[in-house]
């Protein structure tokens, strides 16, 4: 995003209340993420350190400093989701998308893409869809009672072809 852009957004806020979170959303909204130039350039148009604007920005689990694949798969990783099995469609997921090694396991937020930018893997808290434990969302579709062994034909629906991809 150029300068002209990032002021036109600033100039929609000119209060203090929500200003730097109505910032860096229309911001992710336009680019898709949240760009380091821009947040520098963003930094010095706040008047603001951009270590602050930084620790906002990695605060809220909705704004992302990297760019995201085509189609976003998220793992639920809360309780219920946790203790039935979805350690175990994380690591499914790793090997069909080639992403990871392993790393993403536990129950910490990650966000992982794809070499071609066509899938990038993340992890939520909740989605309040425990009753359908383990649950993940591609984009904004939620599918419920997940096994790893469902995951290649879910992944099929969003344009993935599994002979592309190693570990099969």
């Amino acid at each position: 995003m150029d300068a002209a852009q990032l002021d036109t957004i600033v100039e929609r806020y000119p209060g203090a209340t929500g200003r730097v979170l109505g910032v860096l959303e229309q911001v992710q909204r336009r680019a898709g993420y949240l760009p380091r130039d821009a947040l520098e350039y963003l930094a010095r148009k706040l008047a603001m350190p951009l270590s602050e604007l930084y620790s906002i920005a990695t605060f809220y689990s909705f704004f992302t400093l990297e760019a995201l694949g085509e189609h976003v798969v998220t793992v639920c990783m809360g309780t219920a989701c946790h203790v039935n099995g979805a350690p175990r469609i994380v690591e499914r997921l790793e090997r069909l998308l080639d992403v990871g090694a392993g790393e993403t396991t536990g129950d910490g937020k990650f966000q992982l893409t794809t070499a071609d930018h066509a899938f990038s893997l993340t992890s939520a808290r909740c989605f309040g869809a425990c009753s359908m434990a383990p649950v993940l969302r591609i984009d904004n579709r939620i599918f419920g009672y997940v096994t790893p062994d469902k995951i290649p034909a879910i992944l099929r629906q969003f344009d993935w072809e599994g002979n592309h991809h190693r570990n099969y």
